[in-house]
Order: structure tokens, then C-alpha cells, then sequence
């Protein structure tokens, strides 16, 4: 979907008054690792010091070019915690193993994956002294991942603000399970924004069952695994059910149970439940790995004031970090791209 389409797209998911009254009117969620490592892995750019500042540079013009498209009243950057994985591995132990053991790039100037490494860490660390100077809100806790963060918060402001619309920026195609005529999900890979019937077109799959399309198909990328031999040809065929009511786990072993006799795969889902049901726990972003102290820190984060925005600090840092050209008239663009978030600011807080 082009950007030129999302206001038709805001005008289908309810009616937007013009002139925004609340920052909790277009929430713009943003998942920090995975947009920082699209940037690193796709810029190279070096400085006039020969130092990689892809991930950096990128992820800063990134943000301009999202607040540019969905035009948020409130922002949200949010990272995985330290350990973040650790829950999700008590369940399914080969969760995400191996990730980050290899190198994302090709480029001569990283001579091997330590040195690789200390860059990406260098950039992050980096970044978070910019984000400090920006009108928005910076989010990591220990031991929980972005994925849980973001729907907890994306949820619970969109269900306690009737005007409220929150948009999800990231290429994980686990947050499709939460779009809703108030939660849009944005693929930058694909630069499309996903609403419920974005969802029913190119999965065939209601949205509410799009975690059951997942579970079922697995998630290579996660070291999660499918049902062997199962295509999403073959899902839509053997399940058109998918595409016409609202199923449960339950259903799905209950359908392949007086069908097992007709199609093998059938049959592996049966002798696979218990791992369908774990692939289910580690999957289900409508109930987030997040215990009830996090979820009582995260709600007070939503009415927490952002920092204000300093022009002054950021344009240093632009500066000391040599990006250059990255962003034009870069004085211009940080005062402009971050005015109506720096506006929502309640300085009596």
C-alpha cells in the first residue's frame, strides 16, 4: 500500500477528526531491534572516520520517513530486555537458537562476526543517546521481548480510548494476529500496511485465526517448527474453515481428528498437539508474556511524558557521528518531523 492510500485506509478504519486532540489518537509503535537491523544490514555507509553508521543513520531517517506516512500523535521505540528470550525458551528450549551467530552483511570493512558485532552495539547504544532527545518514549524491560511490550500497550491503549488507533512498525509477521479496525500493522519489507481485510487477501485467513495459520506453519526464523509437509496451499485447502468463522486451537485438533483417515497431514497434526499447543503459548500476542508487576509499569508508561524534544543535543550527535548527508537540512527536519509529538508534551507533569 502506497503511503498516499493510508488516509483513505484511517478513514476506513473510523472516522479521524482533523486536527488531533490526544496523543493517544494514532499511537505509532515501533519494534527498535528489528527496524535497527533491517537499517544495518541494508546501509553502508561509513563516516569520514571509516566507522559504520548504517544502522544508525538509517534508523534515525526512518523515523522521519514512518512520522511522514502515519502522521502519529505519540510514539513508541520499543527493545527487547536483556534475556529477553528466556520465557519463551522454558517452552520451546531451540526458541530462536543459533540467532545472531552468523553475520548479517558481506561488506569487507567487518572483518568477522565479533567485529560486526561490536558495531551493531556500538550504533544501538548510540542511538538511544538520540532517542533521549526526541519526543518520544523509549521502552525495554529485562527478560521480555519487543513483540510483548507492543501488544500489551497497543491493546490496552486502543481499548481504553474509543478515538484511539495504533499502528505497529516491524517485519515480524507475528504482530498480524492483532490487526483489528484499531491496531494497523506496517511491513516495511513490503512497505504495505496491514488491516483486517489486508489480511484476508493475501492469507486467506480471518485475522483472529492468523495465529492458527502461524502455529501451523511455524516460524523458521524462530527455530519454530510446522507441521512437516504443510504449504499454504495445502493449509487453505485443508482448512477452508479458516476463512469463514473465528477457530480455536481446539478446533483445528478437533477437525483434523474426523478427518485424519483423509489426508496425512491430518494425521501429523493429531500426533503433534502438545507441540502445536506450545507453539501456540510462544505465538499469542493477545495474551503477551508479560506477569502483572510489568503490566502495571507498562500501563503507567502510556500517560508518562516523553522526553522534550532538544534540537540542540541531536544536531550535536548528527554532527560528532559524521553523518552528513544522510538527512537534508537536518535542523530543518528534526524540528519539523517532531513538532506535533513535542506538542502533546504536558509540562505541568
Amino acid at each position: 500500500m502506497a503511503n498516499k492510500d493510508l488516509l483513505e485506509l484511517l478513514n476506513n478504519m473510523d472516522k479521524e477528526p482533523e486536527t488531533p486532540s490526544s496523543p493517544h489518537e494514532r499511537v505509532l509503535f515501533i519494534d527498535g531491534l528489528n527496524l535497527f537491523f533491517r537499517n544495518f544490514a541494508m546501509l553502508n555507509i561509513v563516516n569520514e572516520h571509516g566507522v559504520h553508521v548504517g544502522g544508525l543513520g538509517g534508523f534515525v531517517r526512518s523515523l522521519g520517513t514512518l512520522i511522514n506516512a502515519i502522521q502519529p500523535t505519540s510514539m513508541y521505540i520499543i527493545f527487547d530486555g536483556e534475556n529477553s528470550s528466556m520465557n519463551r525458551k522454558n517452552v520451546l528450549s531451540e526458541y530462536k537458537a543459533g540467532r545472531h551467530q552468523s553475520r548479517i552483511t558481506n561488506w569487507e570493512i567487518f572483518e568477522n562476526v565479533g567485529d560486526e558485532h561490536d558495531a551493531k552495539l556500538d550504533q544501538i547504544v548510540r542511538l538511544i543517546d538520540y532517542l533521549k532527545c526526541l519526543p518520544v518514549k523509549t521502552i525495554a524491560l529485562d527478560k521480555v521481548e519487543a513483540d510483548d511490550i507492543i501488544a500489551h500497550l497497543a491493546t490496552t491503549i486502543t481499548n481504553n480510548n474509543n478515538n484511539s488507533r495504533a499502528f505497529i512498525v516491524s517485519s515480524d509477521k507475528d504482530f498480524i494476529q492483532l490487526t483489528s479496525n484499531k491496531i494497523c500493522v506496517y511491513r516495511p519489507i513490503e512497505k504495505d500496511f496491514y488491516t483486517p481485510e489486508t489480511v484476508v487477501n493475501k492469507f486467506n485467513v480471518l485475522p483472529e485465526n492468523f495465529i492458527l495459520y502461524k502455529v501451523l506453519m511455524g516460524d523458521a526464523s524462530d527455530k519454530v517448527p510446522g507441521i512437516k509437509g504443510l504449504g499454504e496451499k495445502k493449509l487453505r485447502k485443508l482448512f477452508p474453515e479458516l476463512n469463514e468463522r473465528k477457530l480455536t486451537l481446539d478446533d483445528i485438533i478437533e477437525i483434523a481428528g474426523e478427518k485424519h483417515k483423509e489426508h496425512l497431514i491430518y494425521s501429523r497434526i493429531v500426533f503433534e498437539e502438545d507441540n502445536l499447543r506450545k507453539n501456540y503459548k510462544i505465538m499469542d500476542l493477545h495474551n503477551p508474556m508479560v506477569d502483572e508487576l510489568e503490566k502495571t509499569y507498562l500501563e503507567e508508561q502510556i500517560d508518562v511524558n516523553p522526553p522534550v524534544l532538544n534540537a540542540k543535543a541531536f544536531l550535536r550527535f548528527y554532527q560528532e557521528d559524521g553523518l552528513r548527508h544522510l538527512i537534508k537540512n537536518p535542523e530543518f527536519w528534526v524540528n519539523n518531523q517532531f513538532q506535533t509529538l513535542n506538542s502533546f508534551i504536558d509540562d505541568s507533569k
